[in-house]
């Protein structure tokens, strides 16, 4: 297994000690297993990538996305795709849902929370289960 990043480590480590207010909104309901009795971490480093919450259990990557992604949708839909490559299932909200919608939004996370992950690609590319 390759070494994390040193330099990547120190910038989750980071973000974990200064997140936006609908970052801490949101790890106040998932924190400590207390949403739906899954563990979730925050600014993890999925190399090359900081993902803002991960249950690694469910291999489930949800994104805050605020006012720096607009303009960047190619760059999120790049970062989304290597990251479902990896076999993780990537869901995305805005800051605005987060602030204005938690309960839907906790909502959206628990069908994905019940739903099958991804299938592990093969170096081959292909699904290890067929």
């Amino acid at each position: 297994m390759p070494k994390t990043d040193e330099a990547l480590l120190a910038r989750a480590k980071a973000m974990r000690s200064e997140m936006t207010q609908p970052e801490r909104e949101l790890w106040t309901a998932l924190r400590a297993k207390r949403f739906a009795d899954t563990k979730f971490s925050r600014q993890v480093v999925i190399a090359p990538y900081i993902a803002d919450f991960v249950a690694r259990t469910h291999k489930l990557v949800i994104e805050l996305d605020g006012d720096t992604h607009a303009g960047n949708e190619q760059r999120d839909a790049r970062r989304t795709a290597w990251l479902e490559e990896q076999g993780y299932r990537v869901i995305r909200f805005n800051n605005t849902d987060v602030m204005g919608n938690l309960e839907g939004v906790l909502l959206s996370i628990e069908a994905a929370l019940a739903t099958a992950p991804l299938p592990t690609l093969s170096p081959k590319g292909r699904g290890l289960s067929a």
